[in-house]
């Protein structure tokens, strides 16, 4: 009766995992296929390395307003909504001939994306409950490790057998399903009733929806410098990452075949630390997930970045990505546990909006940094600042005088 009870408890949230591994699956495809279908259009470096500008780009231009939309619709309608038009767009992407048309399309999907992670959010935590989050993290966690290999090695068969372009139908499919599974689960907010657009989009409505998120930000300071500082060690994460080719070429010499294992060994790492972190998740101290899981990642970092040879930037990246499943499991759970579900969306999409801010700053900075000086000092500038963050954060989870954030809802 007790294995029955289980199975019918996660219905839903295996139903909500399907959804999520056959969106990453696809992301990874469509990834890849367009990389290569603007390399083959263009025949510029500059072209590809635009697209993910649009990214960010999308995230400032979305994030100001888009939290505001999101808490006052109905979740699971607006999920179904975005993956049916990020399909929808991404099957308009084959028939595109100018390279300026196909950013405007990217563009617009890159904005769908940027709504729905909040969205998604705010929707499992509303539909897991509360003891069961740490454990659906931790699941959530090995699906998109499953995406990381799978998607690539996908696309690499789909390229063998069609072109990238069918590969852009198969990830259009993939978001089509996404859609369909989603519209399977319960509808959480059957009494939401649509706004008018005016009342939902106003200016004011957006200014006073900012000082909600700025004055539960005060209120509840040392949630949101938890929030931050996590933030800002995954800035700096994407930061170094954009040198990660340069440093692999120039510092360590590594042939195309040679740098492809190498990121294997990252995936493998993520796997590998996401099965590990699923089996052993619920007994975990989410303190200890986000504090000494971002401070093992930030240690691997610092390893790649002093590496000379291939087997120590090999031991690097895997600790790395070996612990970002745990540091990610443990931040998801504390945001869920802690922040009120009916302003998930306004917190996520504003304090996203600063991330994407800082992204593109770290970067640039550390993009002519490298070009002004040598990469690896660079790189080892980049991580150590990363570990510095990394061992603030630890400091202040480990506070016993906070545990009661890291088990039970908090912040009304």
């Amino acid at each position: 009766m007790k294995f029955k009870n289980v199975v019918e408890s996660w219905k839903y949230p295996s139903l909500l995992l399907f959804g999520i591994g056959m969106s990453n699956v696809g992301a990874w495809i469509y990834l890849i296929a367009l990389n290569l279908i603007i390399l083959d259009m263009t025949g510029s470096p500059l072209a590809v390395a635009a697209l993910y500008i649009l990214k960010p780009l999308a995230t400032l231009c979305t994030n100001f307003w888009s939290g505001s939309m999101i808490d006052r619709l109905n979740k699971r309608n607006l999920m179904v909504n975005l993956d049916l038009f990020r399909a929808l767009f991404i099957a308009t992407l084959p028939f595109l001939s100018s390279l300026w048309s196909i950013y405007a399309v990217v563009f617009l999907i890159n904005i769908a994306s940027s709504m729905f992670e909040p969205t998604s959010m705010t929707y499992i935590t509303k539909l897991i409950p509360t003891e069961d989050r740490k454990r659906f993290n931790a699941l959530r966690s090995l699906i998109d490790s499953g995406g990381f290999l799978i998607g690539p090695a996908i696309a690499g068969l789909l390229f063998i057998i069609g072109t990238p372009i069918f590969a852009i139908y198969i990830n259009a499919i993939a978001l089509l399903v996404s859609g369909l599974v989603t519209m399977l689960m319960p509808n959480l907010e059957k009494h939401l009733r649509v706004h008018t657009v005016n009342e939902k989009l106003s200016f004011e409505v957006v200014k006073k929806d900012w000082m909600v998120v700025l004055n539960f930000s005060r209120r509840y300071a040392y949630i949101m410098f938890i929030y931050f500082l996590f933030g800002c060690v995954m800035v700096m994460t994407s930061a170094v990452d954009s040198l990660e080719a340069a440093f692999a070429k120039e510092v360590l010499s590594l042939s195309d075949s040679k740098y492809g294992f190498l990121v294997s060994i990252a995936g493998a790492g993520f796997v590998i630390g996401s099965i590990i972190n699923a089996l052993i998740a619920h007994k975990s101290s989410t303190s200890l997930l986000i504090g000494l899981g971002s401070l093992f990642v930030s240690a691997g970092y610092i390893v790649f970045a002093f590496s000379n040879v291939f087997l120590m930037a090999a031991i690097g990246v895997f600790i790395l990505s070996f612990s970002l499943a745990f540091a990610n499991t443990g931040f998801h759970t504390f945001y869920q546990n802690n922040i009120p579900v009916d302003m998930m969306g306004r917190v996520g999409s504003m304090y996203g909006l600063v991330e994407a801010m800082l992204v593109i700053i770290a970067t640039i900075i550390i993009g002519v940094a490298a070009q002004l000086i040598t990469i690896q000092y660079v790189v080892i500038v980049g991580t150590i600042v990363m570990l510095l963050i990394s061992f603030t954060l630890l400091i202040f989870t480990i506070q016993s005088s906070k545990a009661k954030l890291y088990t039970t809802i908090s912040a009304d």
